[in-house]
């Protein structure tokens, strides 16, 4: 079993049972050994081991890889191809006649050129939903990162049984292939999952035991829609069927009562905070400061690259934070720390994956250094606030996965870059011609 020594450097922790935001240590070492961190060291005077290998991480950040909460990989292939117009408008005029053009080769290799991004970006695990899974599953398998991956499912056109099957089929296949991999059902949205459907979902959901990945109360027309058709809230017809009791990944959540709030705190699901797709198409600001009094699980995501337009989680920690400020028009709240919890430890707890989100023994060795000698991380006062406010994906230098090394010095290891940039090229302009 190979053994990987990080030494030095600022760590950030992010364990909970460590004293102070962030728990802190500097110029510390990180032994790594096969998949998990073996143990941490505060004193780099003491031999905690021989390792096979030493990375010097003097004058970076070291912390825990990212977790990307909700994502649609392949739409890489759709970035900037509709931008500008409302969601429903986006999606029935421009997107879902789009997808129909994908194939299964253009799913791999977008999500392939997603992976190469969040990598970047020191995205270590990601949750997505999209559609020809199949070929998404390979990319992660491919690249070394991990995710969560789930069929998307619509109840309301002609395919929906046929892709209720392959979800079914998809999850057999993968389920203990690989432990980066987990799955769930990706129901698209209360406004496309009529009763029926969202009834056979909460069945098969129960039958192989996995979470659903849904988007929640995004729009005030998807609200509207359901308050017609249901008499009820978008939350409540959730729990209609009993799906608030099984583990979630709500995406958005935007539009929400207090009593719906209160129920998504007392069956702890887990919502992701989207904040900068949910600005480009207008929909609102998720009431991220209710949630968190009503002890919601809360994790950052990008959404796709089709609606954002990048995969940054960066960006989205900076904006979270700002949104939440002004919006209260209270500068103390959703501080720094709060919301590289929510990007690490809480995108852990939302995709139900415990031993992620900290470094910490006996956690995987999902971690990330980030280069210091940069201007805009000078002079260094507080390395929390400099990870939220001021870092960008450039600054990441290695990532690491399952204690597999995937990016080194800013070099992709796993994957060969050009190869997918070139790929993704030719098929963008096939798409075009179709």
């Amino acid at each position: 079993m190979s053994r990987i020594l990080i030494d030095g450097g600022t760590i950030i922790t992010m364990d909970e049972d460590r004293n102070g935001e962030g728990g802190i240590i500097e110029d510390g070492q990180i032994l790594i050994e096969g998949q998990k961190i073996k143990k941490i060291s505060e004193d780099r005077n003491e031999e905690i081991v021989k390792a096979d290998r030493v990375i010097k991480a003097r004058n970076h950040i070291v912390m825990p890889g990212f977790i990307n909460g909700h994502t649609h990989a392949g739409m890489t292939m759709l970035r900037s191809y509709a931008d500008d117009m409302p969601l429903m408008k986006w999606l029935e005029e421009a997107i879902w006649p789009a997808e129909q053009k994908l194939t299964p080769d253009d799913i791999y290799w977008g999500s392939l050129l997603a992976i190469i991004e969040m990598i970047r970006a020191g995205i270590t695990t990601f949750a997505d939903m999209y559609f020809e899974m199949d070929r998404v599953a390979e990319a992660v398998e491919k690249s070394g990162i991990r995710a969560n991956l789930s069929r998307g499912l619509i109840g309301i056109d002609s395919e929906a049984d046929k892709s209720l099957a392959e979800a079914e089929e998809f999850i057999h296949k993968w389920n203990n292939k690989t432990d980066r991999i987990t799955l769930a059902l990706g129901p698209h949205a209360p406004y496309t999952c009529p009763p029926p459907f969202l009834k056979d979902i909460s069945v098969l959901g129960k039958k192989l035991g996995v979470p659903l990945h849904i988007h929640l109360a995004e729009t005030r027309d998807e609200v509207e829609e359901i308050r017609e058709k249901y008499d009820m809230m978008p939350v409540e017809y959730l729990d209609n069927f009993g799906l608030l009791s099984r583990p979630i990944i709500a995406a958005h959540c935007v539009h929400l009562t207090s009593r719906e709030i209160r129920m998504l705190g007392e069956n702890k699901v887990g919502v992701v905070h989207n904040p900068q797709s949910n600005m480009k198409l207008s929909s609102g600001v998720s009431p991220i400061i209710e949630l968190m009094e009503e002890r919601v699980p809360l994790a950052l995501g990008t959404d796709g690259a089709a609606s954002n337009n990048n995969l940054d989680l960066f960006e989205e920690m900076r904006t979270a934070a700002f949104l939440q400020k002004i919006m209260k028009k209270d500068p103390t709240v959703l501080p720094a720390f709060d919301v590289l919890n929510m990007a690490t430890r809480g995108g852990a707890e939302v995709l139900n994956l415990p031993l992620l989100g900290q470094i910490k023994p006996g956690f995987y060795a999902d971690i990330i250094l980030i280069n210091r000698e940069s201007p805009h991380l000078y002079p260094g006062h507080n390395p929390v606030a400099d990870m939220v406010y001021s870092a960008y994906p450039s600054d990441v230098d290695t990532v690491f996965v399952n204690g597999q090394v995937l990016m080194e010095k800013k070099e992709i290891l796993t994957v060969d870059e050009n190869r997918v940039l070139k790929a993704v090229k030719q098929r963008s302009s096939l798409l075009k011609e179709k």
